[in-house]
């Protein structure tokens, strides 16, 4: 102990403090112990009791006096009408906790929790966590063998500080643990991207803290849906979340069928309902939902999204009673929401909403340290799909990393373009060694897919021929007609120099929406898409 004057603070105990008053002695009594201690001298004891315990509360402070004259006891009535009741008491002890003039200059403090009610004990504990009474928590315990004697023996204490950093051992485990939750996070790869890691660092401490709504922002392929799973399982591993998770990319979501898709619908709420229609919502509650691409909702899917995140209820399409669920949402994008904001495309008060704590994802390119570590990760996945080992030569892998790095290397589709390159390898490695020669061919593969990205001119007969059999099968280009081809390519291209379904309809149709009564650009050109067997995602980016 300190020089300080040692003050301590605690609630008189109607049982354990009672014993019996002719052999009161010969009982074990955690306040009278308090001060039985040759090595912990109190100064003086703060006694909180209730009104009607006060002759109790005199005896106690009578026998303290007797085995520790230089304790001081003053006792303080705290009147608890149910002490059971953990609003009340907590109530009662804080205003107690304010009205107290605490010297830390020239007194240290402990706080008693051994007796009370467990609520009462819990409430000590919070007030003194949250610093409302600082001091430290000490603890009473009876003797280990109990004889009958004069003298009850005055058992052992404990003093427990709260200040975590000062247990070593407690220390290096939380420091364990969150180093295990961030490789969690980052699917166990050794990432070397210091602004990445960083960001990781942030999303984990914000995942375990906070149930508001996150926003991955980030090119496709950067990572957003992979990263949503893992904060979920990561929030479920500490018994944050009981439901599942559930993922929809919004671009996928067509006309009337969005709302039915997001909130469910009733029997008969349209042509089709044949039945009830939970939604997914409603199957998230409790668990996570994330909505990739959350800028293709429309405003009426938008409103409702707002209400539902606000209220934690929504109304059902052709619903006359509303529907709840607790869910926690993450959004992502690849698109500017600000920017869609000021076009009158998205919910300003819903992108407030969603914008609490976002994180914007970078691409492969710029994370160039990267590609190693994660080219590991993905051959060992690859293997073990294959059911075999693949492995790559030292010149080999030099010579992949070395283009990987390069400004030739594109990487538009980031992760999923490197994930498709090491499956292709490693299908055609023979003997389970990817070789000079498959390299060569993949990075042919790569460079022709890149020649197709955005911004590049289709030409009449190679690149046209790329862009097609990107998206399509070999069987599937070669049974279109000329006329077919010609168009479907120029098509592809503008989808994939669109950051969404929307902007690629409206840039498509730009001349004729104007004489529709109803531009629904977006449906259009879905429609056109299914003629060729094609959905947004596979026309806007090159496929595995």
């Amino acid at each position: 102990m300190s020089s300080k004057k040692l003050v301590v603070l605690g609630l008189l105990g109607t049982q354990l403090d009672t014993g019996k008053h002719a052999h009161r002695w010969k009982s074990w009594r955690p306040t009278v112990s308090l001060c039985q201690h040759d090595d912990l001298l109190v100064g003086r004891l703060e006694l909180l009791h209730d009104r009607r315990y006060t002759g109790l509360a005199e005896t106690i402070t009578t026998d303290i006096t007797g085995v520790s004259p230089e304790t001081e006891v003053r006792r303080h009535v705290v009147e608890f009408g149910d002490p059971w009741d953990f609003e009340e008491v907590y109530g009662a002890l804080a205003d107690f906790a304010r009205g107290y003039s605490f010297d830390m200059e020239n007194e240290e403090y402990l706080v008693h929790i051994t007796t009370g009610t467990h609520v009462a004990q819990i409430c000590l504990f919070l007030l003194t966590e949250s610093r409302h009474l600082p001091g430290r928590l000490i603890q009473t315990s009876p003797p280990r063998e109990r004889q009958p004697r004069h003298l009850a023996e005055a058992g052992q204490y404990s003093i427990i500080d709260l200040d975590l950093s000062r247990y070593d051992r407690i220390a290096a485990r939380f420091a364990q643990e969150q180093k295990e939750a961030l490789t969690f996070l980052k699917n166990g790869i050794a990432t070397r991207n210091a602004a990445f890691n960083r960001m990781i660092e942030e999303i984990e401490h914000v995942a375990v803290a906070s149930r508001e709504p996150m926003l991955f922002m980030g090119p496709t392929g950067a990572g957003k849906s992979s990263l949503a799973r893992k904060v979920f399982e990561l929030k479920r591993g500490r018994h944050q979340l009981a439901g599942q998770f559930v993922e929809v990319n919004c671009a996928t979501l067509r006309g009337d069928t969005a709302a039915s898709t997001l909130f469910g619908h009733v029997r008969g709420a349209f042509t089709g309902a044949q039945r009830d229609r939970p939604g997914l919502l409603r199957s998230a509650d409790s668990g996570l939902l994330f909505l990739d691409e959350i800028g293709e909702l429309g405003a009426d899917e938008q409103a409702m999204l707002l209400r539902a995140l606000e209220e934690k209820r929504f109304l059902p399409v052709g619903a006359d009673q509303e529907a709840k669920s607790d869910f926690q949402l993450i959004a992502g994008t690849n698109s500017d929401l600000s920017g869609a904001v000021a076009k009158g495309e998205f919910r300003e008060d819903l992108l407030a909403r969603i914008n609490l704590w976002t994180f914007v994802l970078p691409g492969l390119a710029q994370r160039t340290e990267d590609i190693a570590p994660n080219l590991d990760h993905e051959l060992e996945n690859a293997a073990r799909l294959l059911g075999r080992r693949v492995g790559m030569a030292k010149d080999v892998r030099a010579a992949f990393l070395d283009f990987a790095r390069s400004g030739e290397a594109k990487w538009s589709a980031n992760f999923r373009d490197l994930n498709a390159a090491v499956t292709r390898m490693t299908t055609l490695a023979r003997g389970g060694r990817i070789t000079h020669e498959v390299l060569s061919g993949e990075l042919g593969r790569l460079r022709t897919g890149w020649k197709t990205a955005p911004g590049t001119v289709v030409g009449e007969n190679g690149d046209e021929n790329a862009l097609l059999m990107s998206a399509l099968d070999a069987e599937g280009a070669a049974a279109l007609d000329l006329f077919d081809r010609a168009q479907l390519a120029c098509v592809i291209r503008v989808c994939r120099d669109s950051k969404s379904l929307s902007e690629a309809g409206r840039r498509l149709f730009a001349v004729t929406r104007g004489k529709r009564k109803t531009a629904n650009d977006a449906d259009r050109l879905r429609k056109y898409l299914t003629r060729f067997g094609l959905t947004w995602p596979c026309a806007n980016h090159s496929p595995p």
